[in-house]
């Protein structure tokens, strides 16, 4: 399974804001927030961190929030009280890991800048220089260049992204719960049913989830990931399969915060199927309904019969009491 991981920093500035703030900056591991910039109380919040971790998350970047503001207008011509056209400076910085199939690791390092919506110029780690995207940053790159202090800061600081990738996953992963279930597959085939996994509350992202038969993948599985609203995340994954072949079916999960593998068997049970026809039940019921009518029959017939007799016997004596007086 390939594995990716980030934590970087993002920074947004703008001259004139009416509807949003001037200034704002979050950390981010692997798609989880984990500190804001606060413009209140004029400093950094953290957030969905462990209480019993004691782990140094990586640290805000040490340029101020005035400094940002500064290089947005130096970018922009103008002084904030001059400035009436809306400008916009952006910045992430951080890394990517990436752990592949076969045990390497590849890592990548950023800081990157963006000016009113364009590429601007980014760090090159390896060289210790600026690369310009923008003509407007041929300026500033030759003032950063010679910028030792700072480019050798910025060299540790995103060596240091792989020790807070590490540390934060360890203390902030979430196991998941797993799920399998049946539907059917058209409204009007009882025979094809959706064999679905379901796993959810699990962090960080990177899962791997196959339904199997007799322990082998199937193929034409669909599959989807989406986050949840703790931050967590769930996927689902999905196949055709034929209700009347038998077989075992089961689910694999592997993830981070599992010391093995996952594995849960479907019941082969369907949850909007109906009922598969009992036929012998049904026919003890239909044997039952049938003697049930028999008994009836007989019953009304006998008290037909019983209720006619008597009437006979009479028209006998009446007949007989004429022939006597005649």
């Amino acid at each position: 399974m390939c594995e990716k991981h980030n934590v970087y920093y993002r920074f947004t500035v703008l001259n004139t804001a009416d509807q949003f703030p001037p200034f704002s900056a979050v950390g981010v591991c692997d798609d989880r927030e984990f500190a804001h910039y606060s413009n209140e109380v004029e400093d950094w919040i953290r957030v969905n961190v462990n209480k019993l971790d004691r782990t140094v998350l990586l640290p805000e970047p040490y340029d101020p929030r005035d400094w940002y503001k500064d290089l947005l207008r130096t970018l922009s011509n103008c002084t904030h009280s001059q400035c009436s056209d809306l400008h916009v400076l952006q910045r992430i910085i951080g890394c990517e890991l990436e752990k592949l199939p076969d045990g390497t690791v590849n890592l990548t390092v950023f800081d990157e800048y963006g000016f009113d919506g364009e590429d601007f110029m980014s760090f090159n780690s390896d060289t210790m220089k600026w690369i310009d995207k923008n003509p407007k940053a041929k300026e500033t790159k030759e003032e950063w260049d010679h910028d030792t202090g700072r480019n050798q800061f910025l060299k540790n600081y995103l060596k240091d992204c792989v020790n807070t990738i590490s540390t934060y996953n360890n203390t902030n992963m979430s196991r998941p719960d797993v799920f399998v279930f049946a539907l059917k597959a058209a409204p009007d085939d009882q025979n094809k049913l959706n064999l679905t996994c379901l796993a959810t509350g699990f962090y960080p992202r990177d899962v791997q989830m196959n339904i199997r038969l007799s322990k082998t993948n199937l193929e034409d599985q669909t599959s989807g990931i989406r986050p949840n609203d703790d931050e967590t995340f769930q996927m689902r994954i999905s196949v055709k399969i034929d209700r009347n072949y038998k077989g075992s079916y089961d689910c694999l999960l592997i993830h981070s915060s599992l010391t093995e593998p996952v594995t849960v068997v479907w019941d082969g049970k369907c949850s909007n199927c109906e009922p598969e026809p009992q036929w012998d039940v049904i026919g003890g019921a239909v044997t039952g309904v049938v003697l049930t009518v028999l008994t009836v029959i007989v019953i009304v017939i006998y008290f037909i019969y019983r209720g006619r007799r008597p009437n006979v016997c009479i028209l006998k004596q009446r007949n007989h009491l004429l022939i006597k007086d005649a």
